[in-house]
């Protein structure tokens, strides 16, 4: 097998350290040898690494992505601009039953040596500083959903059913309600008084859900919760003013994507915080689609075509497009609309939401690639292109509704 660099490094890191191994020409021509050293994690012993790495003069280093201990070797070696590069552990993995730090480094320098393992994608800094805000607010946001959820729970021992007339916990009229528990009014009718809105319909079955035996202790305990979610709150504002001021050298690709339907502002900003600016990364739209996990995989053998189910990408950005894909099937005059009812119908639900998440990406990377500006095709695009087939489709539905049809052109 062809070598491509002569001088390769692999690095198989944990928590404490890391196996260093180091492949270079032998003594005698066209033999190699591989040297293995280890090195400690702290930044000190990293920086000792790099001198180490540039002394052998290695035309690429390859390290696994190893939970996150691989950042501060990767981003100070980044800095260095040395020729690293990262790649997902699956797509390395040693021979069965050879599975030691060691043989791992050393595999990692043999596969790198032949360039045989393709470079994660690990945008700049920028994008990485506001990928960092982006998923903190979405795990704050997931913890405050379980603190309601806690809350809720708790409310059931006594015997308040708020949130069986109420929608949610986190509206304006359930905290009003809390608040007035947590300060020590009982009186159901009084409580459900402090509703406001649309729940003001539901007075008489809100007195009914805020009869129960609410003690000292309940009260104690559902103001620490609410606490808890003041807190988070608190913590999801500043990180919305932080992404808003992260957000400023992108904000032109931001709107760009706010024009796709179903696409806001937030879920702009997680595109952007997950996929960056730069679509030169991707060689085109069906890779960047691939990466996010949003088409089938390849599982042929033996000529027959297997299950292949789509690939497992980026949970982030898998989350956004499932977000927007669900909003946008809710505008019924649009062309991702009509799509997903025209696939819903052979391929149902779930198949059809992964295709309407395909082909926002695939706009996506129009919009950020080439600066193109979404164009709404509108519901009936497939009908006008594909009228014959249109016609069948409608000819065959009320012939099995049991009408004879007989077509004649319209003058």
């Amino acid at each position: 097998m062809e070598i491509v660099h002569e001088r390769a490094a692999g690095i198989d890191i944990s928590k404490r350290d890391a196996k260093v191994a180091v492949r270079k020409p032998g003594q005698r021509r066209g033999t190699y040898r591989t040297e293995v050293k280890t090195f400690g994690a702290t930044t000190a012993q990293i920086r000792e690494l790099i001198g180490y790495l540039n002394a052998e003069k290695v035309s690429v280093i390859v390290m696994e992505a190893t939970s996150d201990y691989w950042k501060p070797f990767y981003f100070l070696m980044e800095e260095e601009q040395l020729p690293v590069i990262l790649v997902n552990a699956k797509r390395a993995r040693n021979i069965p039953g050879r599975k030691s730090d060691v043989n791992d480094a050393t595999w990692l320098a043999e596969l790198a040596a032949h360039n045989l393992l393709a470079a994660s994608f690990i945008p700049p800094e920028p994008i990485r500083h506001l990928r960092d805000l982006t998923r903190a607010r979405s795990a704050v946001v997931h913890d405050r959903t379980k603190v309601y959820q806690r809350l809720e729970k708790f409310l059931e021992s006594s015997g308040i059913k708020l949130s069986s007339v109420a929608s949610s916990l986190t509206g304006v009229s359930s905290r009003h309600m809390l608040d007035a528990l947590v300060a020590g009014e009982r009186d159901p009718q009084v409580l459900a008084d402090l509703s406001i809105r649309s729940m003001r319909r539901k007075i008489p079955e809100l007195v009914e859900a805020l009869e129960g035996r609410f003690t000292e202790h309940h009260a104690a305990m559902v103001k620490l919760h609410l606490h808890h979610i003041d807190t988070l709150d608190e913590q999801l504002r500043v990180l919305d003013q932080m992404i808003t001021e992260a957000m400023i050298p992108f904000d032109q690709a931001c709107k760009a994507l706010e024009t796709v339907p179903g696409i806001g502002k937030q879920t702009a900003q997680v595109i952007i915080a997950e996929v960056g600016v730069d679509m030169n990364v991707f060689a085109d739209a069906a890779h960047l689609a691939s990466w996010a996990g949003v088409c089938p995989g390849q599982n042929e053998s033996a000529g027959r075509q297997r299950s292949s189910h789509t690939r497992g990408g980026n949970v982030y950005l898998r989350a956004a497009l499932g977000t927007a894909a669900l909003a946008a099937i809710k505008y019924k005059e649009s062309f991702l609309a009509a799509r997903y009812r025209r696939l819903y119908l052979r391929s149902g639900g779930s198949r059809a939401l992964v295709a309407i998440e395909h082909t926002i990406i695939v706009a996506i990377w129009h919009l950020l690639a080439n600066g193109e500006v979404f164009k709404e095709l509108g519901p009936d695009y497939y009908d006008q292109h594909n009228k014959d087939r249109a016609k069948s489709r409608a000819v065959k539905e009320l012939e099995r509704l049991g009408y004879e049809v007989h077509l004649d052109s319209a003058a």
